[in-house]
């Protein structure tokens, strides 16, 4: 699904724009299955996200299915090789007239994970424009390393502590990610990135699927789980996840559970991941 000129500027500009890959009636079942699953928010009231919309492919089969796509994993397999996990998921919804926005931040902060190969596959399940609040990104700010972050508490920044980079952004130097329905972005995980509000009377829906090559691992104290998406792990980092056996069936409920205690146990011990988005 990418051309050679989009590998060669994702590693120099650190990302790709929205390319197609899935087909419209894709895109339309899978927001479709989405809102039905995921539209209304299952609280922990610890935490600003909701659980049912963090990992949502161990809940739901059609998460599980949009995570092994064939198309994003090709895409994927080019730029971070053939074996591939998926480490983390979120979903995020804006409502229409939603004040609510994103930081400007680097994906690595929060994930505890190392090397920094780890690379993000935004799916837009609705459109993402710019008066909608889509992904902006600054090109080549990944290769300044991870950078500082300092929490900016505001109850309509989307991540857990308004965790926002400790630096000066040139907002004008930034790309807005325009997409339609099924296009996928790809971003690496120190570029820095953000969204604003969708002042648009329409939803906007995207997943950011956070993918590692299997030789990546985690840095904390505690044992996570991932799920193995294509190829071979000959590294045994993390500990395989089940894939849904249903629509939040109890053993999906349990398996969900448990990888997310892992997760939050795990951000206890790095001070950037703490009440994770």
């Amino acid at each position: 699904m990418l051309t050679t000129k989009d590998i060669d500027d994702y590693h120099k500009q650190g990302f790709v724009p929205g390319r197609p890959h899935l087909s419209t009636d894709e895109a339309m079942a899978m927001r479709e299955a989405c809102i039905r699953t995921c539209g209304v928010e299952h609280k922990d009231p610890a935490r600003r996200q909701a659980s049912n919309r963090v990992k949502p492919y161990l809940l739901f089969r059609w998460a599980a299915d949009l995570v092994r796509h064939p198309a994003i994993l090709d895409s994927v397999e080019a730029l971070i090789g053939p074996n591939i996990q998926i480490f983390h998921t979120t979903i995020w919804f804006k409502e229409p007239k939603s004040e609510k926005s994103v930081p400007w931040h680097q994906d690595a902060t929060y994930f505890g994970l190392a090397p920094f190969e780890h690379v993000t596959a935004w799916v837009a399940l609705t459109p993402s424009t710019e008066e909608m609040g889509c992904v902006r990104i600054l090109p080549s700010s990944h290769e300044e390393g991870q950078l500082p972050h300092a929490d900016n508490i505001n109850p309509n920044l989307m991540l857990s502590r308004g965790q926002t980079v400790a630096r000066n952004i040139n907002n004008g130097d930034a790309v807005d990610l325009i997409m339609a329905p099924g296009d996928v972005s790809f971003h690496h995980t120190l570029a820095l990135h953000r969204s604003g509000p969708n002042t648009s009377n329409e939803p906007r829906i995207g997943i950011g699927f956070s993918y590692i090559p299997t030789h990546v691992r985690h840095i904390g104290e505690t044992r996570l789980s991932a799920t193995l998406v294509r190829g071979v792990d000959n590294f045994d980092h993390f500990d395989p996840e089940p894939a849904p056996d249903g629509d939040a069936t109890e053993a999906a409920i349990a398996a969900h559970g448990d990888s997310i205690a892992r997760f939050w146990r795990a951000s206890e011990s790095i001070p950037e991941m703490r009440l994770i988005h």
